[in-house]
């Protein structure tokens, strides 16, 4: 893992304030994204337990937009650059850097966890680890929203992003931190309130 890791934290490294000039509007022009995060924190307050981490958080906007939503979200990032950026951008929040495999993060205390399209650099053999590691930090009924770039063939297509390779999942093809289980096992697993 750490290989491609370290390379992906290099890249970003190296365009933290491209990156961050290029999300500085926070989804206005994206409608949909815009609503799926939305609902995200709804469906996390609803919970009742309003911790969330924004794992992957680049610059922190998304970040600083889940906290106006009214969540207790913190940012974690693999890039020291981005990180520093999203401190200096968002004061009142907190920042850390941290590997999404590796969470600083004690199991079962968190009402969300949010990857936007933060995982799409993870070869896919390493995906279902990420997950449970996702999955590992919620508490009952926690919510995990993962975003990613998709594909309409039957499997996933790795090509060069503009910052480093990443992954294209097929629409059908479902992961589960569960080896083996269906994808609506998994979600039972993930968000049943007797998981652990």
């Amino acid at each position: 893992m750490a290989n491609h890791q370290d390379e992906t934290r290099a890249a970003y490294d190296g365009v933290v304030e491209l990156y961050a000039s290029l999300f500085a509007d926070r989804l206005e022009t994206q409608p949909f994204a815009r609503a799926m995060i939305s609902t995200f924190a709804e469906l996390v307050r609803a919970t009742g337990n309003l911790r969330a981490a924004d794992v992957g958080c680049g610059p922190g906007h998304l970040t600083a937009m889940l906290h106006e939503l009214g969540l207790d979200a913190f940012g974690l990032d693999l890039s020291h650059g981005m990180v520093d950026h999203a401190r200096r951008a968002n004061p009142a929040l907190r920042f850390q850097e941290a590997r999404m495999e590796s969470l600083p993060i004690e199991d079962g205390v968190l009402g969300g966890v949010l990857a936007h399209y933060s995982m799409i650099h993870t070869p896919p053999d390493e995906l279902p680890e990420l997950l449970a590691e996702q999955v590992r930090v919620l508490a009952p009924g926690g919510v995990l929203l993962v975003s990613f770039f998709g594909t309409d063939g039957p499997e996933p297509v790795q090509f060069d992003h503009k910052v480093s390779t990443h992954t294209c999942w097929p629409a059908a093809h479902r992961f589960c931190p569960a080896k083996g289980a269906s994808w609506s096992a998994c979600l039972r697993t993930a968000y049943s309130t007797g998981a652990r």
